[in-house]
C-alpha cells in the first residue's frame, strides 16, 4: 500500500516542487515530498515555477530545495522521477529502491517531463500542464484500488 511518495528531479527547484504540490492536491491523504539528485539545498523554488504555479492556485513560496538521500528513498513507498536517466541515477545510488522508482509521466505515455530551468514562461507552463495531467493519472490509479476494495466489501 502506498502511504508516501517522493518526487525527484535534478535541482528540486522547478519540476519536483510543482509535481509535489500537484500530487498533494490530488492525494491529500498521502505524504508527498520532493528532492533533487543535485539538489540546490536551501534554495527556494525557481521564480518562474512559483509564478506559473500561483497562476493555477498552487503555492510554492514556502518550498526549500533538498538533496536526495538514500534514507529518503528507502522511507518512500513510491519514487517518481522526471526522466529515465534520473531513475538510472537513483538505481546507482540505492539499487534496492529500483523497483519503486517510476516516471512521473508513467501514465501519460511514459513521457519524460522536460526541465524548464532557464527557459521561458511558456516552457514552465507546458511543464506544469504535463505535471498536472500526470498527477491526475497517478491519483486515479492510486485511489481506484482502494475504491474497488471498498466496493467489493459492501
Amino acid at each position: 500500500m502506498i502511504h508516501s511518495i517522493l518526487v525527484v528531479c535534478t535541482g528540486n527547484i522547478c519540476r519536483s516542487p510543482m509535481g509535489e504540490r500537484l500530487l498533494q492536491q490530488q492525494l491529500p491523504a498521502l505524504q508527498v515530498s520532493s528532492a533533487g539528485i543535485c539538489g540546490l539545498v536551501g534554495q527556494p523554488a525557481d521564480v518562474l515555477a512559483q509564478s506559473v504555479a500561483e497562476l493555477h492556485g498552487v503555492v510554492l513560496k514556502d518550498h526549500i530545495a533538498r538533496l536526495l538521500t538514500v534514507p529518503m528513498m528507502r522511507q518512500s513507498d513510491l519514487i517518481l522521477a522526471m526522466e529515465s536517466e534520473q531513475i538510472n541515477r537513483i538505481s546507482l545510488i540505492a539499487p534496492e529502491v529500483r523497483g519503486k522508482a517510476l516516471l512521473f509521466g508513467q501514465w501519460i505515455g511514459r513521457q519524460e517531463i522536460p526541465d524548464p530551468y532557464g527557459k521561458s514562461m511558456d516552457a514552465f507552463e507546458y511543464v506544469f500542464r504535463l505535471l498536472g495531467e500526470a498527477s491526475q493519472e497517478w491519483a486515479k490509479r492510486l485511489t481506484v484500488k482502494g475504491l474497488r476494495t471498498c466496493r467489493q466489501k459492501t
